[in-house]
């Protein structure tokens, strides 16, 4: 736990050095990516907002994600991980986002794609970038796995503006 509260404060330090604030849409962690950083004191200088939109529904109604968008890529895709980072900073004052969407298992594998499977979302410097991972383990080990991945690639995104 130390690691991804070191990890927080890290994105928070390059957020609040660039005066940049932060908004994420998380599926498949369930909040979890706004618990780590919002459990470092001062956030609310770099943190807007979180959505956790778990159902498609609530993707297009929060995010405004086309219900066709979903239903051509699947909720699970480097497709709607863009549409959610993206839906995540017009619902916002944010000027950074990022995005998860997975099937953490136990159950929900299809064809093509494991129990394991995230695909992410971020969205900065006016740039979306997305990546597809498959990580190991039960529930647990796959959602904490994201939520470091997001973070760490998200404090590179950063670094690099």
């Amino acid at each position: 736990m130390n690691d991804m509260l070191d990890l927080a404060e890290k994105v928070g330090e390059a957020l609040k050095a660039k005066k940049l604030l932060l908004s994420v849409a998380e599926s498949c962690t369930g909040g979890g990516v706004s618990c780590a950083l919002t459990e470092i004191a001062g956030s609310s200088e770099w943190f807007d907002c979180g959505f956790v939109p778990y159902s498609n529904s609530a993707k297009s109604e929060m995010l405004n994600i086309p219900a066709s968008l979903i239903a051509q890529h699947g909720a699970v895709s480097e497709e709607i991980a863009a549409a959610m980072a993206e839906g995540a900073l017009a619902n916002s004052e944010a000027h950074v986002s990022l995005s998860t969407t997975g099937i953490a298992g136990p159950g929900g594998a299809v064809p093509g794609k494991p129990v394991g499977t995230v695909c992410f979302g971020w969205r900065v410097g006016g740039v979306t970038h997305t990546e597809r991972k498959v990580f190991s383990g039960d529930r647990h080990a796959v959602r904490e796995q994201t939520v470091a991945h997001a973070l760490t690639k998200l404090l590179r995104y950063v670094d690099e503006i």
